[in-house]
């Protein structure tokens, strides 16, 4: 009987006969120039030996539902990667800057609760067929219609980059990496009735945390993003002796950071990401659903407005536009938002007004943006802008850049002044007109919804997540270069735009 060979004889026959084959194919090649293909093919085989002999290590970036940190693609050959240049690496945080932020929900915002809207992972209650009107405004029978707040977009961004089809637990990949914090709500808890000591101490503290970290160290915080949920301003207390908001955006690392926002600043390490919407759908075929409805519904008023005055707001022109709007014989329809009844917060009413009109006035408010300006467009509605920093200098990554192509532009010193007519300057815009820009419109609303979690496939829809991460990527790839090359980056983080400039 022929007794066995011994492993380590064996291994050293096999490893003979590869090194003849490895010289072999080496002097082939240099006759015909495929030398990396042959190096791959060899550096491929001693990675499939040692995987083989190291199970122990096969799981490590398998997905997980117990943390950020190990929710995480299993990396490919370099070959087939389909992730090669896409990869995001996302901090475990400790729950206190997210978790814990919003389990305590009902102070998040003094004057409003909060706790309905956490359901869902942030989407909020889901909207159902309760009447006919609700099958006639929406399509419901999706299940993709949700009463979402318009401040939750950190935890729905969260919740997306969970199921992120690139995420990746190792860091070496990553070409971007995400801080899944909540600033908007570790904010707003503490705008009335705290000093800003208290308002400013967890963001000070995660500064500390990310600078020990060894992923910031390798472009101190220059690949790193957020999202905030709120408008920028709320985040650039930088003179100290100024009393609202937090100094997050003035401490020297996230200065270093990226920063997405329903509204930015004038910073250009700001940029400004679409504000969530009521419907979120789970397949491309949903969104062509409801494309098509909208384009081909009945629109009873030529222009309207919803929303509330600001009598006290200097400058605003919301006052003439709802004098005009009451005085057009119908032309426009007025949901007043100060109304008892009226529910601004309810999809149903808002969709069926924007649904049923050709034109939706967007004039600033607190601030330059409104979430508004989303809702309309998702209902197939022009929208009107007043200010350049409503639109046009905010949501760059989302609209085109001829903004004569999907909207109406009038300068509200028009408005101010009172030359101007909304019923006749929009009257006068022809069907052909209106068409092309509606048929434009319509084109934007995959590109400014927040899709479902986890889809894949010829289903999957490119929406305003993932334009984001990938103009983060771009962005991050921009700053490496500029490193390599020694540039000085002042013009990517300190410098700032004009935002009241129309170009």
């Amino acid at each position: 009987m022929m007794k066995p060979v011994p492993r380590l004889r064996l291994f050293i026959s096999v490893t003979f006969v590869l090194c003849l084959f490895v010289v072999f194919q080496i002097h082939k090649s240099d006759l015909f120039g495929k030398n990396l293909q042959i190096t791959h093919q060899v550096n491929n085989f001693f990675i499939s030996i040692a995987s083989s002999s190291h199970h122990q290590t096969q799981n490590l970036t398998k997905y997980s539902n117990e943390s950020d940190g190990n929710r995480a693609k299993q990396p490919e050959s370099q070959a087939t990667d389909t992730c090669a240049g896409r990869y995001i690496y996302m901090h475990d945080l400790p729950s206190i800057y997210n978790d814990d932020i919003i389990k305590d929900c009902r102070p998040l915002i003094k004057w409003f609760d909060m706790c309905p809207f956490m359901v869902n992972s942030g989407l909020g209650p889901q909207v159902l067929e309760h009447a006919n009107k609700t099958a006639q405004v929406l399509t419901t029978e999706t299940g993709s219609w949700y009463s979402t707040n318009q401040f939750l977009l950190s935890v729905i961004f969260r919740e997306r980059m969970k199921h992120y089809e690139c995420l990746t637990n190792d860091s070496s990949l990553a070409s971007a990496i995400y801080i899944p914090y909540y600033p908007g709500f570790d904010v707003s808890r503490h705008l009335w009735g705290y000093n800003t000591t208290v308002r400013d101490a967890l963001a000070t503290k995660l500064s500390r945390w990310l600078r020990e970290r060894p992923e910031w160290r390798k472009m101190h915080g220059r690949d790193h993003f957020f999202v905030a949920g709120r408008i920028g301003w709320d985040f650039r207390r930088c003179p100290e002796d100024s009393e609202w908001g937090s100094n997050l955006m003035c401490l020297p690392e996230f200065s270093n950071t990226t920063m997405l926002s329903i509204e930015t600043t004038a910073w250009t390490n700001e940029f400004a990401v679409p504000y969530p919407t009521y419907f979120h759908p789970k397949s491309l075929t949903e969104v062509r659903m409801w494309q098509k409805k909208v384009k081909s519904v009945k629109r009873r008023h030529l222009f309207c407005f919803v929303g509330a005055p600001r009598p006290t707001l200097d400058g605003s022109i919301r006052g003439e536009i709802i004098n005009q709007c009451l005085a057009s014989h119908g032309k426009c329809k007025f949901l007043n938002c100060n109304e008892p009844g009226n529910d601004c917060d309810n999809p149903v009413k808002i969709m069926d007004v924007f649904q049923r009109s050709v034109f939706c006035l967007q004039p600033p408010g607190d601030s330059y943006t409104r979430r508004s300006i989303f809702d309309s467009i998702l209902a197939g509605c022009i929208p009107v802008f007043f200010h350049p920093g409503s639109g046009y200098k905010q949501y760059m990554w989302y609209f085109p850049k001829d903004y004569t192509r999907f909207s109406v532009y009038i300068p509200e010193n028009e408005m101010k002044n009172g030359t101007v007519s909304l019923r006749d300057l929009l009257g006068r815009i022809d069907k052909e007109s209106v068409l092309r820009m509606r048929n434009e419109v319509v084109k934007i609303i995959p590109r400014i919804v927040y899709s479902k979690p986890g889809l894949v496939g010829p289903e999957k829809i490119d929406d305003a997540f993932d334009i984001a991460v990938d103009r983060v990527i771009e962005r991050v790839a921009m700053v490496k270069r500029m490193m390599g090359e020694g540039k000085d980056l002042q013009s990517e983080y300190s410098q700032t735009r004009d935002l009241k400039k129309l170009e």
